[in-house]
């Protein structure tokens, strides 16, 4: 039986769980929420890339992604970060969903699996 390595774990959640070869992270959020959606995405895909350093693997490694943003007008400056940011020739399977956030002042959320 494969080790479950959790990174950051909380009363509530962990930032991140690794196992058999895959790391899982928690919907990361924008720290600063004053940013604008190009600016929330940005802060969010750098933290997704601590993450990911951390466990071992990095942005070119993602087998899927799952972005959530609260407003459908947001979709060109999300995806105008998210193409500044994705690795050539690496794009993974990727679902944007319009929906509310836990805090009305974030604008996106992403969740992420990747490969180590």
């Amino acid at each position: 039986m494969s080790e479950i390595q959790r990174f950051d774990v909380g009363a509530r959640l962990s930032e991140m769980a690794v196992h058999n070869g895959v790391a899982y992270l928690a919907g990361q959020v924008p720290e600063d929420a004053t940013a604008d959606i190009t600016g929330q995405t940005a802060q969010v895909l750098a933290a997704i890339d601590k993450l990911l350093e951390r466990a071992g693997s990095d942005k070119s490694r993602i087998l899927m992604a799952q972005i959530f943003i609260t407003d459908r007008a947001d979709f060109p400056g999300m995806n105008a970060a998210w193409d500044a940011w994705v690795a050539a020739g690496s794009a993974p399977p990727r679902a944007t969903v319009i929906a509310p956030l836990a805090r009305p002042e974030w604008k996106v959320e992403i969740v992420v699996k990747a490969a180590l």
